[in-house]
């Protein structure tokens, strides 16, 4: 293993010291554990928490900030933070609008985060409420989860249901929201070379050199298959046809998302992206913004992901509205 790391049990704190210690002007880490909240809290807001285990960089401390999420929980490195770090980001950022939690489709993450809920509606009668994002149309029932995974498309969720919140809506709204956008993104990805779990010291897969694993998920776990690498092109194909066939987008408005899961190049991301466009185009859907680059990484995997959000009026005016946080601006 070849990292430039320190100790490996110490990854997770050192890497939230140093997003804290770069992003002042937004973050501040709590005593608790790997908890940021905003540096400032905003009083009168539905406060929005995720997180999930760490590794995923920039989500989700990089989202923390003005127009999308108020605290966000790190567990150890593809592991579900505790209920414990979960419950004290409640307390830390609750105000009387209440809390809304936005959490990916994995058991641990579910069942610690529902924890976290009942332990805060329990000791300190704070109202929160949840939203499980699962944007996956890979694979349905895993060995992490009980139907689909969460993805990359849960960016969509902390953009446009972090902007909702921040003009004031209810508890109510927001959630309906984040539900509204859940309810209209799919996502799907590949990947050609795997990710190394510092405290494993060694790869979570091995492929051949021609090797490519098809609908992988954020933690190195199994896609659909495997099968000999293909082009760009026909690889981003083959993805696009899998979104396209789960979810109806004729004649629609979408925000896409080409993300990276953490070693690849900007210049075949745009390729992917190149491709994308073209067949989008050519099905008479329209693209309203693309958003390429690192939004939901898995370490140092090699593979991308692609998202489609189906939009209304009030989800783009939501996805243009501010945001100021280390990872979107």
């Amino acid at each position: 293993m070849k990292k430039f790391i320190n100790d490996p049990s110490m990854v997770e704190e050192q890497m939230i010291l140093g997003m804290v210690k770069a992003h002042p002007q937004h973050l501040c880490k709590l005593d608790c554990g790997n908890v940021v909240v905003r540096a400032v809290k905003k009083e009168g807001k539905v406060a929005i928490i995720s997180g999930g285990g760490s590794g995923h960089e920039p989500a989700h401390g990089g989202y923390v900030g003005t127009g999308m999420l108020d605290a966000a929980v790190a567990g150890a490195v593809f592991t579900s933070p505790t209920p414990d770090q979960i419950y004290e980001a409640i307390k830390a950022v609750a105000t009387d609008a209440g809390v809304l939690m936005v959490v990916k489709n994995y058991t641990g993450d579910v069942m610690n985060f529902e924890m976290a809920a009942e332990m805060a509606a329990d000791m300190d009668e704070i109202e929160v409420r949840q939203v499980v994002t699962n944007d996956d149309v890979a694979v349905k029932d895993s060995l992490y989860t009980v139907g689909r995974r969460g993805v990359a498309g849960t960016v969509f969720v902390h953009k446009i249901a972090g902007a909702l919140a921040e003009t004031g809506a209810s508890l109510d709204q927001v959630q309906e929201m984040a539900q509204r956008v859940i309810d209209n993104v799919r996502t799907m990805g590949a990947a050609i070379a795997p990710c190394t779990v510092p405290a494993a010291g060694t790869p979570g897969f091995t492929l051949a050199e021609d090797e490519m694993e098809v609908g992988i998920g954020i933690h190195g776990e199994p896609g659909t298959h495997r099968e000999t690498m293909r082009t760009a092109d026909e690889t981003a194909g083959m993805l696009l046809e899998q979104i396209l066939g789960d979810l109806d987008y004729s004649g629609r408005e979408v925000a896409v998302m080409i993300n990276g899961a953490g070693a690849t190049p900007l210049m075949e991301l745009y390729i992917i992206n190149n491709h994308v466009a073209d067949v989008l185009a050519a099905k008479g859907v329209r693209v309203y913004r693309t958003f390429v680059g690192e939004y939901m990484t898995s370490l140092e995997m090699q593979g991308f992901s692609i998202s489609l959000l189906r939009l209304d009026d009030e989800m783009k005016a939501l996805l243009d509205a501010p945001a100021d946080t280390p990872a979107w601006r």
